[in-house]
Order: C-alpha cells, then structure tokens, then sequence
C-alpha cells in the first residue's frame, strides 16, 4: 500500500512539476496571476503531501489493529480457529478430489 502512495505522490509531483516548468516562464512573470497561480500549486502540493502522510499513518494503524484482533481471536478462540481451517481445507480437498 505504502508503494502505490508512493507512486501516485509521485506522479502527482511529476504533474506539479510539470505545470510549473509551464508557467515558469520568465515572460509570465509580469502577469499577476501567474504568481498567484505558483503559490497556489506549492499550497496544494504541500496539502497534498501531509494528507498523504496522514492517510498512510491511519491505514497501518488499521493494519496494526486488525492484526491485533486477529492475533487475539487466535488466542482466545483457538479450537474454533482450528475447527474452521479444518472445514475450509476439507472443502478445498474434495472440490480439488473432485477434478
């Protein structure tokens, strides 16, 4: 997951950067608006960077705290767990017994 945060941060600086290498010509620089437009892409990209750090750190907490729960389902339930793993292996035996 970290890796397509990663890639699509990425890609969306490669944009940014883009764009910028478009109105960073010297002759725009007499037009108002087109600072107004670069402070306004650095904003956004600085935006976009903390909610993609924000994101990433509540998606491994999730991560962390469903593994926790599942490390202590196992603990607590560990005949039904194995119960369970016995059907699912019977049922994925005969439906391959069966080819």
């Amino acid at each position: 997951m970290t890796t397509s945060i990663n890639s699509t941060q990425a890609e969306l600086e490669k944009l940014v950067a883009d764009l910028r290498g478009l109105i960073a010509s010297k002759d725009l620089d007499a037009v108002p608006e087109i600072k107004v437009l670069r402070q306004r892409i650095d904003d956004g990209m600085h935006s976009v960077r903390e909610a993609t750090v924000r994101a990433a750190h509540e998606a491994a907490r999730q991560a962390k705290d469903a593994a926790l729960a599942a490390d202590r389902y196992a603990h607590d339930e560990p005949w039904r767990l194995a119960g369970a793993a016995l059907a699912i292996g019977t049922l994925v035996g005969f439906v391959l017994g069966r080819r």
